[in-house]
């Protein structure tokens, strides 16, 4: 079939109608989501290789990291290879490939559910949403306004994680692209851990996720500052602490969102014994709502710039045609 747009314009349709998927109906459930597959099969290489000394661990570790991220790759590889030959509807066949490894409107769900688990004062309910949503720390004995820190926290990390780097990879290395940095990731939220064998098992997940994931995570704590000035909130608080507490945790990447985040709603987040971010007050189920209105102005904002840092290197590259 012919091709009625440039590459460059497929490639913006394909992202643009994957995120109008993504805003109007979420992520599938885990029976037909990708990214559900590539944690089941991580969790089987954990199985089968998550033993044994610490060379046997770093090394099983690597092989189930790269293997699955290849077989991803490759997997993305074919749809694009498929779309290319489909003309007009290739752009389509990606999309449908491509939301899959979004999550905006399941992150922003994730945050409200919490939100209106605390509305209600069910404090257990929203210590058990936000274990199973959103972050891996226990949960059990938070307060309010921990449960609401770690939503919050969640929420501007996942503005990297589950938007602006999954985009970022699409632009510059397609399906393939995106799939590998989903991969990525995923093992490292699975077993990027200092903590018993994992510390070996997971040590190539977490640098491999670190260096993916860094300028991203610099695009998005940006795109954060903007975001608040776009929804009503502080940019100039946003970033204040973005420069001041960015490097108050231990991932080099995850500051930047948070930081930015703590900034923007003049609220303090924290993760007892590991880290505090902002000079305010924990915050309260308000501050949820919040947050999530700079997150969707941060993506608008984290869209546009990447979409035309894309345009402008693929003109520079002479591959706009």
């Amino acid at each position: 079939m012919p091709h009625v747009l440039s590459p460059a314009g497929e490639t913006l349709v394909a992202l643009l109608v994957a995120l109008a998927i993504d805003l109007a109906f979420g992520d599938p459930s885990n029976r037909y989501h990708p990214v559900a597959w590539i944690g089941r099969l991580l969790a089987a290489g954990t199985r089968w290789l998550c033993r044994g000394s610490p060379a046997a661990l770093l090394s099983g570790g690597a092989v189930v990291t790269i293997g699955v991220a290849a077989l991803a790759g490759g997997t993305g590889a074919l749809v694009s290879a498929l779309a290319a030959r489909l003309g007009a509807g290739g752009p389509l066949l990606e999309a449908l490939a491509l939301t899959s490894l979004l999550s905006f409107r399941g992150l922003a769900g994730a945050a409200r559910s919490v939100a209106a688990d605390l509305g209600r004062g069910d404090l257990p309910a929203a210590r058990r949403a936000v274990g199973y949503h959103l972050v891996s720390r226990p949960t059990a004995g938070l307060d309010e306004g921990h449960v609401a820190s770690a939503t919050i926290e969640s929420v501007a990390e996942n503005l990297t994680d589950s938007v602006v780097a999954p985009v970022c990879f699409f632009l510059a290395g397609g399906l393939a692209g995106a799939a590998v940095y989903r991969v990525i990731n995923t093992a490292d939220s699975m077993f990027g851990y200092n903590t018993g064998p994992l510390e070996y098992f997971g040590k190539t997940a977490a640098r491999v996720d670190d260096l993916l994931s860094f300028f991203p995570a610099r695009i998005a704590g940006l795109s954060l500052v903007a975001g608040a000035a776009l929804a009503g909130e502080s940019a100039r608080g946003a970033l204040a602490t973005l420069r001041r507490d960015r490097c108050r945790t231990e991932s080099p990447n995850a500051g930047w969102t948070m930081a930015a985040m703590a900034g923007a709603l003049g609220v303090a987040l924290e993760k007892p014994t590991h880290y505090r971010l902002g000079a305010g007050a924990l915050p309260t189920v308000s501050d949820i709502e919040r947050s999530v209105r700079v997150l969707r102005a941060a993506a608008a904002a984290s869209l546009v710039l990447m979409v035309a840092a894309s345009l402008v290197g693929r003109k520079l590259l002479g591959l706009s045609s």
